[in-house]
């Protein structure tokens, strides 16, 4: 069985279907977070299928360059195939934790959705600092708490039936909090350090719209539900029903996410 919550091709394929939609709504405050200015050299790491880095184009324009780095390559494939044929845009696989670009290469870093599962955070952080210009700017965007998240409770009903996944579910939580979110910016060596709450309800026509994607096998969630047996399926569905308070009529989700940003 499957106990770790890890993005290869099955989960990639699936990551647009199952929660697009929560990263792009919270990537425009990312971006705002990181002071983005025309003809910028951005990195966008731990950057998944890309859609950061393709909010940071429209930022930086055609002057601009955006470098979409993710350690999975299932995920980095996608990527490329968002940016062919687009001069400005470079995708690499790299480890946030240990990057190959040399020294103050960007003007500014983000890290939409990711940080929290970097082993060391504060080494990632130290990276993106290293890979900075003087007076760049980092942004990262991290959820708060399992009880206002997307789909934290769906990890959490599918850990009941493989413990090992509680962990990787708690680390998804481990940065929530904003003083040890601020205390890891400036211990990193960042200065005027901000943290702010932005808050989501998503909308949904019923529980199936919400969590169909994620049956189906939709991202590392998806993937982790279908190693499950039927009757344990069934049961985390059944779990989710009463979390949300289905009735069978339209859902809402509250979402809040962090965003942090600190300047070099």
């Amino acid at each position: 069985m499957t106990t770790e919550l890890t993005y290869g091709e099955d989960a990639a394929a699936g990551y647009e279907r199952a929660f697009a939609h929560v990263s792009t709504h919270f990537v425009p405050f990312l971006v705002r977070a990181a002071r983005l200015a025309l003809d910028a050299r951005v990195l966008d790491i731990a950057s998944g299928t890309g859609l950061a880095a393709e909010a940071a184009l429209a930022a930086v324009g055609k002057g601009g360059h955006v470098t979409a780095a993710d350690m999975s390559p299932a995920m980095a494939e996608k990527a490329r195939a968002r940016f062919a044929g687009t001069p400005n845009a470079t995708v690499s696989i790299e480890n946030g934790q240990s990057m190959s670009f040399p020294d103050e290469s960007f003007d500014a870093v983000l890290c939409s959705l990711g940080l929290m599962f970097f082993p060391d955070p504060a080494q990632g952080l130290s990276e993106f600092r290293r890979v900075l210009r003087p007076g760049g700017w980092a942004a990262v965007s991290v959820p708060a708490t399992l009880e206002r998240s997307y789909n934290g409770k769906i990890n959490r009903a599918v850990a009941r039936y493989a413990p090992s996944l509680a962990e990787t579910n708690a680390r998804f939580f481990a940065l929530g909090d904003e003083a040890p979110l601020r205390s890891l910016f400036e211990g990193a060596g960042f200065g005027d350090v901000s943290v702010a709450t932005e808050t989501h309800r998503f909308e949904f026509s019923s529980f199936d719209a919400y969590f169909g994607p994620f049956e189906r096998g939709g991202g590392s969630t998806g993937q982790a539900f279908l190693t499950l047996a039927e009757e344990q399926r069934q049961a985390v569905r059944e779990e989710m029903r009463r979390e949300v308070g289905d009735t069978g009529g339209p859902i809402g989700i509250e979402v809040d996410i962090r965003i942090a940003s600190g300047r070099r």
